[in-house]
């Protein structure tokens, strides 16, 4: 049996007890450890499932599914990921590759920050289709994500931003020299995101476009360690994310649609840093 458990998004007390007694019993288990990550360290994990864990990194899950998958039909093999097995499309590929090859699968879910943004008091049935903002460099600043965030807005739909993680990325020299050399771990802040979306608006402006999805004064939502005992909630304008410190990973960023429900408003007033600015940017 493949079993696919999904670990919530907190530490490690946050695994179902279903979860957690399907790993105590499997002959392998893997920890996925580039799509998310928890606020906890491996071996605050190994400590409380009681056994030791196998680090799975992007090379591994994309590469080298034959050796995570089970061997033979006496096997059982644990996929552990951050949040719920099917957030990231990864973990759908793999779960796939075990049914090619007439291996039963088992899936566990948790919790994911699909639904546990709704903490912020924002109402899930009234999110569009969600977004991932990547790193820019010099040479890739792609902005296809905006006619996304547009979209969800012209249909009176809030968007969820998730941002950008590098992990055990191969440096530029290391893929040319086929050496083993990675770049130091990334997580992109609301801050950051802000930032790219403003540089977006301003070359917009200066193109000439006038019917903007959203402005620099449009409301924003940033929120970090969702789940997590110091959770950090912050309503402002877009603008004044790009200034806003969230402390560490992980982030996530909300444009909510222009127009909000009565409750989403009075639920937001409890994390805005300017209420006399928030109420003029919902009314």
């Amino acid at each position: 049996m493949f079993y696919v458990i999904g670990l919530g998004l907190g530490d490690a007390k946050d695994i179902t007890v279903k979860g957690l007694e399907i790993i105590k019993k499997c002959d392998r288990v893997y920890l996925e450890s580039y799509t998310s990550i928890l606020t906890v360290q491996q071996e605050a994990l190994e400590e409380f499932y009681g056994r030791s864990l196998i680090t799975a990194d992007r090379e591994l899950v994309e590469s080298g599914a034959d050796e995570i998958l089970p061997r033979n039909e006496d096997e059982d093999v644990a996929f552990l990921v951050v949040g719920d097995p099917f957030g990231a499309t990864t973990h759908t590929d793999l779960i796939l590759r075990a049914k090619e090859r007439n291996i039963k699968v088992k899936v566990i879910h948790n919790s994911s920050i699909l639904t546990a943004v709704g903490c912020c008091g924002l109402q899930l049935y009234s999110y569009g289709e969600t977004i991932s903002i990547p790193y820019w460099t010099y040479t890739w600043q792609p902005d296809s994500f905006y006619e996304k965030i547009a979209s969800n807005r012209q249909r009176g739909l809030h968007t969820l931003c998730l941002l950008d993680i590098k992990i055990k990325e191969p440096t530029l020299e290391s893929i040319l020299k086929k050496k083993k050399e990675y770049m130091p771990s990334r997580f992109m802040s609301v801050n950051e995101a802000a930032n790219q979306l403003i540089a977006i608006l301003d070359n917009k402006i200066q193109d000439g476009h006038k019917d903007l999805a959203f402005t620099h004064q449009s409301l924003t939502v940033g929120l970090a360690r969702v789940g997590c005992e110091d959770q950090h909630i912050v309503a402002c304008s877009l603008q004044d994310m790009t200034h806003v410190d969230l402390g560490p990973p992980l982030h996530c960023l909300i444009i909510p649609a222009e127009k909000l429900h009565p409750l989403e408003i009075e639920f937001l007033t409890q994390y805005t840093l300017d209420k006399s600015q928030f109420k003029e940017m919902t009314q």
